[in-house]
């Protein structure tokens, strides 16, 4: 037994676009952060004088020295995680620890954990149990890495692994539903029956709110928008009330790091002003549409017409993005399916038996799903396509706060139960039979 009321367990979610940790418990995340980090490259001469830090990345790498580690050796990276990426340093690069969805860099996991429970939460994870988050595509390898991480590293005293797919469904409340989760950086459709995903009927698509993001950068820049990144221009006032942009001149920085300021800007216009056209979208119907003016950094108005429907439309109908200059098509753009197809192909691997139940629970969660509309418009297509007797009902929690965080919070709500205490994976556990044990433990 764990939990107790003296010690309370930890959740955290790492996402593709943040990371999201706190207390079992709460009804949000205490710390938010975006989960890529900023890298630069350091020889060995010219050692920063930060003992406490360059320490703990010498411990880490004594504990887990894996063969992988010696090209890393060679040449250190001193990373920058949270609101350390806020400023701008010469030759540092941002990377992300994911590829649509799944973990490809342990290492900067690693450090974003550390950062989370360290810097944000100031916790010793030695004391805490932790639940953490997972997608539902996750492989074996991939969680006994995440279970070997937490027990060597930082020696948890007890583990749980969830689908996000099922903290979602339990913070709404259900055991059964068909959940999609549209993120950062893919969508995923899963229908999750009595608590448990089932693994034929998940669906992936890379369309997420990454990719959004990017299709209205580049549309916007087609049409010969300047985006200026905050850090390249500062405000100079002439007289009272009126400023000169001044240009600032920074040769040293990265291409990405200019690109992940950039996205910023234009995540936050998508947000502004995006909603989901009531129907497919069409270049000529929407020729006309009435524009909305978005004010940006440097003090330029900007007006956004069609684009704010056509954006969101791509999750639905993903070959649109063909139509936007500068977007690279996806390898095969016939295997992207829009969101109303996958609903429909995910219901239809399930058992006969439970089909009914999933269309009339399907549940919106992730950041992507607050665009406006997307609820009703979702509802609308799937009922089309829908046998006769199905009655569709789509999901989503009023506040974007709960949609952003559903994952999460369903965690927080499982991990403060007092039936979950039995299920948890503990250090003795792991000692006694390995870390392959964690696939009986976490369904």
């Amino acid at each position: 037994m764990y939990g107790g009321d003296e010690v309370s367990a930890i959740v955290i979610d790492v996402g593709s676009y943040s990371c999201k940790a706190g207390y079992a418990g709460d009804d949000t995340p205490k710390a938010v952060f975006p989960s890529v980090v900023g890298s630069i490259e350091q020889t060995e001469d010219t050692d920063d004088p930060k003992p406490d830090k360059e320490a703990d990345s010498a411990s880490d790498s004594k504990n887990g020295a894996k063969p992988m580690d010696v090209d890393k050796a060679k040449t250190k990276h001193k990373l920058y995680v949270g609101q350390e990426l806020d400023f701008r340093r010469d030759h540092m690069e941002v990377i992300s620890p994911m590829k649509d969805g799944t973990v490809t860099d342990w290492d900067i996991v690693d450090n974003i954990w550390n950062h989370a429970f360290r810097r944000r939460l100031l916790i010793n994870p030695e004391e805490h149990p932790m639940l953490i988050a997972e997608p539902s595509t996750n492989t074996a390898q991939q969680r006994e890495k995440a279970a070997e991480l937490m027990f060597e590293n930082y020696k948890v005293p007890a583990l749980f692994l969830a689908k996000n797919a099922v903290l979602t469904s339990f913070a709404s409340g259900r055991a059964t539903s068909l959940v999609v989760d549209s993120g950062g950086g893919s969508t995923v459709v899963s229908a999750v029956h009595d608590g448990f995903v089932l693994q034929k009927s998940v669906a992936t698509s890379p369309v997420g709110g990454e990719f959004l993001t990017d299709c209205m950068m580049k549309s916007l820049e087609s049409k010969g928008v300047v985006i200026r990144p905050r850090y390249s221009f500062k405000k100079k006032e002439i007289s009272p009330g009126e400023y000169k942009i001044v240009d600032l001149d920074l040769p040293n920085t990265t291409e990405s790091y200019r690109l992940y300021c950039m996205r910023a800007i234009a995540s936050d216009i998508k947000e502004s002003v995006c909603r989901v056209p009531d129907t497919a979208f069409d270049e000529v119907a929407y020729a006309n549409v009435p524009t909305t003016s978005y004010e940006l950094p440097d003090g330029q108005t900007i007006e956004v017409g069609a684009d704010r429907f056509k954006v969101p439309d791509i999750l639905f109908n993903p070959s649109l993005s063909q139509t936007i200059p500068g977007i690279d098509g996806f390898a095969d753009s016939t295997s992207v399916r829009g969101i109303q197809r996958m609903v429909i192909d995910s219901i239809n691997k399930c058992d006969v038996d439970i089909r009914k139940e999933l269309f009339s629970n399907i549940l919106l969660s992730g950041g992507s799903s607050s665009i406006l509309q997307l609820k009703e418009r979702l509802e609308k297509e799937v009922l089309e396509e829908s046998p006769q007797a199905a009655r569709v009902k789509v999901m989503a929690s009023g506040n974007s706060v709960e949609r952003r965080f559903s994952v999460w919070i369903g965690g927080s709500i499982l991990a403060s139960l007092g039936s979950f205490q039995q299920m948890w994976f503990s250090k003795a556990e792991y000692e006694e039979h390995g870390v392959s044990y964690i696939q009986r433990k976490c369904p």
